[in-house]
């Protein structure tokens, strides 16, 4: 089917040589063996923990994705042949960092992947509740169960080995000096600029800046900072024949006739924190679906959930950078004082610069990391809000990853909450940033 796919397939046939240590073999069954099953189990989990937990907003989703999907792939690595460690690749994971298998061992790799998912998830969600906690210990037993006749040596290497890769992975996330971040959105000591066309707290709510350091956070490559710097936003003005004032009257405009389906798009990709997984979080339930249409096997969602993870990571990194250097207002802002006082609008703008807009960055990425795995015009149906009644959440379906992309861009001036340069610079950003992440060397 795909190149990555038959490579993978041909793999379980054959024993690894593993690329760091020569001629040793990590002996056969391969992670390709094994189903993605237990990756879609998590998956699932992590959106309802990412949707479920306080103050897990959309940079520090993201955040948890990238450490969620480089741990996975580490911990099965070993048993996917030709397949290379992340370390000393990324932005200050170094070699050593994880612990080694014993080469040319079996190791059964689901239960592997499921030890160390368990303790990476519940350090990226550390005010998980009562009940999330619950659940994590739940799905960790049950995966556990399954096993129940496995070769008890092979089992507990495999739990141990998993266990092992997973309290490295945390305990390297925690000298991130962002794993606090849900706990302060808000940086008290934060001087808001001030001047014309400069950012200020919108309405109805008046928040504060949202992590305005974030452009600090752990990014893992560091050319998705500020090698993926866009131009400026066209020059504030407030004249009527002026760029910056025709796009402004567009999203008013636009705003004012919305039909019923642009209202639709408005509501089903407006991913609010708190009440759903956020973007970062819309973009791993598309992959999951991709995943289970596929009959995926473990190598190829840990492949999946890596690049992914880092994108996603990286693009919010890349976008927050942009919107603090250029502290753009808002529309809602522009049009209220130049156009019209009254003016409402579908959604509640988020209390963070405009340029460049989140949702199109974050998306721009995942689709070009998708469609890197998955190939051009790959069609899909995203059922993200099935389940939904406050919205119409009926799925979705669309030709391409970067149809999706386009999608969830535009959405953001259906909903009146970014100007079209935001959106449409935001997704070239992002693709930029999924095209750093495909250089890698997964093998």
């Amino acid at each position: 089917m795909k190149s990555l796919l038959a490579v993978i397939t041909v793999a379980v046939l054959a024993f690894a040589c593993n690329p760091d240590h020569g001629s040793d073999k990590v002996i056969v069954p391969t992670a390709s063996t094994y189903s993605s099953e237990v990756v879609n189990d998590w998956g699932e989990l992590i959106l309802v923990l990412s949707r479920d937990c306080p103050g897990f907003s959309p940079p520090v989703v993201a955040r948890a994705m990238g450490y969620i999907g480089i741990g996975l792939y580490e911990s099965v690595h070993y048993g996917m042949p030709g397949y290379k460690t992340l370390q000393g690749q990324l932005n200050q994971f170094s070699v050593g960092t994880l612990p080694k298998v014993h080469l040319g061992e079996k190791y059964n790799w689901a239960l592997v992947a499921n030890s160390a998912m368990a303790r990476i998830v519940t350090n990226v969600f550390p005010n998980a509740s009562p009940e999330n906690k619950a659940a994590i210990s739940q799905l960790e037993a049950d995966w556990i169960a399954k096993y129940e006749t496995e070769d008890i040596v092979i089992k507990d290497k495999s739990i141990s080995y998993g266990n092992a890769v997973g309290t490295a992975m945390a305990n390297f996330a925690d000298t991130d000096s962002y794993k606090d971040a849900y706990a302060n959105n808000f940086p008290s000591d934060y001087v808001l600029p001030e001047g014309p066309g400069l950012w200020v707290p919108t309405f109805p709510k008046f928040q504060p800046a949202l992590q305005p350091y974030w452009k600090d956070a752990r990014v893992w490559l560091v050319e998705n900072v500020d090698g993926t710097l866009p131009p400026p936003p066209p020059p504030y003005s407030i004249e009527e024949n002026s760029a910056f004032y025709k796009e402004a009257i567009e999203v008013y405009e636009v705003v004012n006739i919305l039909t019923e389906e642009q209202r639709t798009i408005a509501d089903f990709w407006a991913d609010d924190p708190q009440r759903t997984a956020t973007p970062g979080g819309h973009s791993f339930s598309i992959a999951l679906e991709v995943l289970r249409n596929e009959n995926a096997d473990l190598a190829l969602a840990a492949i999946t959930f890596a690049k992914l993870g880092m994108a996603v990571n990286d693009a919010f990194i890349s976008c927050w950078n942009a919107k603090y250097i250029y502290n753009l207002l808002r529309p809602i802002t522009y049009v209220h004082e130049h156009i019209d006082g009254n003016w409402t609008i579908p959604l509640d703008t988020p209390p963070f610069p405009e340029y460049t807009s989140g949702h199109s960055v974050q998306s721009g990425a995942a689709a070009q990391v998708l469609t890197d795995i998955f190939g051009e015009n790959y069609a899909f149906t995203d059922n993200m809000h099935l389940s939904r009644g406050d919205i119409d959440g009926s799925p979705r379906s669309f030709n391409s990853f970067f149809d999706f992309a386009d999608e969830a861009a535009i959405s953001r001036l259906y909903g009146g909450i970014h100007f079209r340069s935001a959106i449409i610079v935001g997704v070239d950003q992002g693709k930029a940033v999924g095209k750093n992440i495909a250089k890698i060397k997964f093998k």
